[in-house]
């Protein structure tokens, strides 16, 4: 069953951020993932929640999520994107 990763990320440091934007998607990649969305235009329909940018990737699984999630390939990078941006991030099961 597929699971989403759904990021609502605010740049603070575009200089800095940009490393990590390079990055990430190989290791994404590698641990079978790919973006749905990317930093695209956002529009609210309903509610208070007004996202900076939004990020939606796809994984086979949620275990390929965690995987990812842990992976030394990913870590050093997440360190760079805490220093950089402020985010808010949740996965959820697919159908």
């Amino acid at each position: 069953m597929p699971a989403y990763v759904i990021a609502d990320v605010e740049v603070v440091d575009s200089s800095g951020y940009e490393e990590y934007r390079q990055k990430v998607p190989a290791t994404i990649a590698a641990y079978g993932g790919r973006y749905i969305a990317r930093g695209g235009a956002t529009e609210v329909l309903e509610g208070a929640w007004s996202p900076k940018r939004c990020v939606v990737l796809e994984f086979p699984s949620m275990a390929q999520v965690r995987a990812w999630w842990a992976s030394p390939e990913y870590q050093p990078l997440r360190a760079i994107r805490e220093r950089t941006a402020r985010s808010n991030l949740v996965v959820t099961e697919g159908l």
